[in-house]
């Protein structure tokens, strides 16, 4: 929507277009999105000087031509997403030295605690920026923790594409039994939903163990599971030896997924302080269903309200997990309504409302240089 705007001309430049093979990492299969990411907009991809260019690792790619085309193109603001990789370095020198305005938007929040020396740098790093776009309460957090001002922080709360799911999703809800039956999911059964890559950060063995706990308790719990990666086998034999009533579904694409989160009835959520933000809790609640989050989960302090909008439990016990997982399988007028009140919540995190932030803080930094 940013390249549509009347007085905006936007250029977004990419450090790596992956491969099949590069964007299947993590993931365990090799896979391109089923939907257009380069269209409406103009784009280059930059020169990538990098031995075996890749996503992963901060030194994964390397661009130092940056500096020779930002100074051709003249950008009056540049908006960089982070930096956790080298080309977003490389960007910010780039606009120091040609005295460009920048715009940080990127993830780290303050829900973990960092050594000194750490801090140090994330200081001297966030002084080099004119205005920080927030994704969120603990985002915004970790930017006043470090002393910047508040009126260099817009909220642009994280989104996804609200309507696009929405209207998926209310194409197929009425399927819901039929896509419960082929992944053999019974009519009754009360589904929990694990989407994701199957890695370490993302703690899928917290929920097999907190569903074995609650399966002592309740016979009509389950969980389905959407992804793989490289816990992949390891999750199906404890499964199987326990006997868990859980499914695999495997990788499904964007055009896909919707599929699942019409079957299930909740989110889980219990990754730890590498889930930044979470944004299939964005999708998830975009459907109408409640999200259970560890308290490590970034999104959890502006998307899930205990009791409200899911639940909250401690990283690391799923006893406690446990515990929610039996709460929102007991009470089916309660699910339903926290699932309406998530629709409600994620609305306030949308393309449109990110589009009206993003262009005061372009408008902020070009004030302020002029």
């Amino acid at each position: 929507m940013l390249a549509v705007q009347r007085d905006i001309s936007l250029k977004v430049f990419y450090a790596l277009l992956p491969d099949e093979q590069q964007q299947g990492a993590g993931f365990g299969v090799p896979f391109t999105w089923d939907i257009p990411m380069l269209e409406g907009y103009r784009w280059e991809a930059l020169p990538n000087s990098a031995r075996s260019p890749s996503l992963s690792g901060f030194f994964g790619s390397n661009t130092p031509d940056i500096y020779k085309i930002f100074a051709k193109e003249k950008p009056d603001v540049v908006i960089i997403t982070g930096w956790q990789s080298l080309p977003l370095l490389q960007a910010l020198w780039a606009c120091m030295r040609l005295r460009i305005p920048r715009i940080i938007r990127g993830e780290s929040n303050a829900l973990r605690r960092r050594p000194g020396w750490i801090r140090l740098i994330h200081r001297l790093f966030l002084s080099r920026f004119d205005a920080f776009l927030a994704i969120g309460k603990a985002n915004r957090e970790f930017y006043r923790n470090y002393g910047i001002p508040q009126g260099k922080i817009f909220t642009c709360n994280y989104f996804v594409d609200n309507r696009w799911f929405q209207e998926r999703f209310r194409g197929i809800a009425g399927e819901r039994d039929i896509i419960r039956s082929g992944w053999g999911i019974r009519k009754d059964d009360v589904c929990f939903l694990y989407a994701g890559k199957l890695i370490p950060k993302k703690r899928i063995f917290d929920l097999l163990q907190a569903l074995k706990k609650a399966c002592l308790v309740r016979e009509n719990i389950c969980v389905l599971v959407v992804g793989t990666g490289d816990l992949i086998e390891t999750a199906r034999r404890f499964v199987s030896e326990h006997r868990l009533p859980v499914t695999f579904a495997g990788f499904l694409n964007q055009t896909e997924i919707v599929k699942a989160y019409a079957a299930a009835d909740c989110l889980a959520l219990p990754s730890d302080f590498g889930e930044t933000w979470g944004l299939v809790v964005n999708e998830a609640m975009c459907c109408g269903l409640p999200a259970i989050v560890s308290d490590r989960v970034g999104c959890g302090p502006d998307l899930v309200v205990n009791g409200v909008t899911g639940f909250v439990f401690p990283f690391g016990d799923p006893d406690a997990l446990a515990g929610r997982l039996l709460d929102m399988a007991s009470d089916l007028d309660k699910r339903l309504q926290m699932g309406k009140n998530a629709v409600e919540k994620v609305r306030g995190y949308s393309v449109e409302k990110a589009l009206e932030s993003t262009l005061n803080a372009i408008n902020f930094v070009v004030r302020q240089k002029a």
